[in-house]
C-alpha cells in the first residue's frame, strides 16, 4: 500500500486497495463580485420603477397597447432585477454544516426565475395585442413616442450598468439581457408611435406589440436554457469536457481517469471531482496544488476534487463512465 497525502499534509486513513489524495482549491477563473453590483441594481430597480409608473399612465391617457405592453414588460423587469439582486446577494453567503456551499446556487435559481416570469409576461402581452389587431383602437400617436423615446434613455442607462459583468455571470446577464431587450422594444414602440401618425394604420400598435413579444422570447430563451441546464448540474456552456478530459489524461503519471463531473455550484463558479489512476504513487503535495492552479487558469474551474488511487488491479466502484 502507497501511503498518500492530502493536500494539507496530513496522513489519510487507508481505504481497501486504494490510497486516496484529495485537492480542493478556490482559486476563480473570474474575479468577478455579483454581489457588488448591488448600487447598479438599485439604480436600475429606481430607475424603471419610476418610468413604469409614468409609461402605464400615459399608456391609459393615449389608449395604446403598445405603450401598456412595454410598461408591463418593464414591471417584469423591475421584479426580474429584485430577484437578481435578490440572488446575487444570496450567492454571497457564507457556508453552513447543511448548505456547505453556502448559497451560491441562488444565482441560479434567480436567473431561471427571471427567465420563467419574463416569459409569462410576453404570453399576457401577445394575448391583449391580438385581440387589439381584431378590434384597434383610437391611439395617441405623439405620446407614445415622447414617452417610449424617454424609455430608450433609462433601458439603455440600466443595461449599460450591467454591460461589465455580463459575460462572466449568468445572473448579471439576465439582468443585461433584460435592460437591453427594454432599450430595443422601446425604439419599436417610437417606430409604431411614427408609423401611426403618417398612415393612420391603428391596427400597427398591436401589431408592434406582437412584434416586441417575439424580440423578447428571442432574448430570453438562452437564459432560459442555460439556467434551466445549471440548475440541473449540467456542464457550463464555456467548458469542453472532453479537453478536460485529456488534460488529466496528459498529466505525468496517470494511466487512466474516470468519475470526472463538472458543475456549477453558482452562476460564475464551478466544481470538479475526479479520479486519477496513478500506479507510480501519490504524486505529491506540489502536483495537486499546480493542476487546481491549472485548471482554474485554463477552464475557470475554481472548486476541483482529485482522488488519487495507486492501483491499477483493484477497480473503483465508480470506474465505469455509466456509474455515477
Amino acid at each position: 500500500m502507497n501511503s498518500t497525502h492530502n493536500h494539507d499534509g496530513h496522513e489519510p486513513a487507508e481505504h481497501g486497495a486504494h490510497a486516496h489524495g484529495h485537492a480542493h482549491g478556490h482559486a476563480h477563473g473570474s474575479a468577478l463580485d455579483p454581489a457588488g453590483f448591488g448600487r447598479a441594481f438599485v439604480i436600475g430597480i429606481v430607475l424603471n420603477t419610476a418610468f413604469v409608473a409614468i409609461e402605464a399612465g400615459y399608456g391609459l391617457i393615449s389608449n395604446s397597447m403598445a405603450l401598456l405592453a412595454d410598461a408591463g414588460h418593464n414591471l417584469s423587469d423591475v421584479l426580474g432585477l429584485i430577484i437578481a439582486w435578490v440572488g446575487a446577494v444570496l450567492s454571497k453567503r457564507q457556508p453552513t454544516v447543511r448548505y456547505t456551499y453556502g448559497l451560491r446556487g441562488s444565482s441560479i435559481l434567480a436567473a431561471l426565475l427571471n427567465a420563467m416570469f419574463l416569459l409569462v409576461a410576453v404570453g399576457a402581452i401577445a394575448w391583449e395585442a391580438i385581440g387589439r389587431i381584431a378590434n384597434p383602437e383610437p391611439v395617441a400617436g405623439m405620446t407614445v413616442i415622447v414617452v417610449a423615446g424617454i424609455g430608450i434613455l433609462i433601458n439603455t442607462a440600466t443595461a449599460l450598468l450591467f454591460l461589465r459583468g455580463r459575460k462572466q455571470d449568468l445572473n448579471i446577464r439576465g439582468a443585461f439581457l433584460h435592460m437591453a431587450a427594454d432599450a430595443v422594444v422601446s425604439a419599436g414602440v417610437v417606430v409604431a408611435g411614427f408609423a401611426i401618425l403618417y398612415t393612420g394604420w391603428l391596427w400597427l400598435d398591436p401589431a408592434i406589440s406582437l412584434v416586441i413579444a417575439g424580440l423578447i422570447i428571442w432574448s430570453t430563451w438562452g437564459l432560459l436554457k442555460d439556467s434551466l441546464a445549471m440548475s440541473l448540474g449540467a456542464v457550463p456552456a464555456a467548458i469542453e469536457p472532453a479537453k478536460v478530459r485529456r488534460y488529466f489524461e496528459a498529466l505525468p503519471g496517470v494511466t487512466r481517469i474516470h468519475d470526472l463531473h463538472i458543475w456549477p455550484i453558482g452562476t460564475n463558479e464551478v466544481a470538479l471531482t475526479c479520479h486519477l489512476v496513478m500506479p507510480r504513487g501519490h504524486p505529491g503535495d506540489t502536483f495537486l496544488m499546480r493542476t487546481t492552479a491549472e485548471l482554474a487558469e485554463r477552464f475557470g474551474i475554481g472548486h476541483p476534487t482529485l482522488q488519487i488511487e495507486t492501483s491499477e488491479e483493484t477497480a473503483c466502484a465508480l470506474a465505469p463512465d455509466e456509474k455515477v
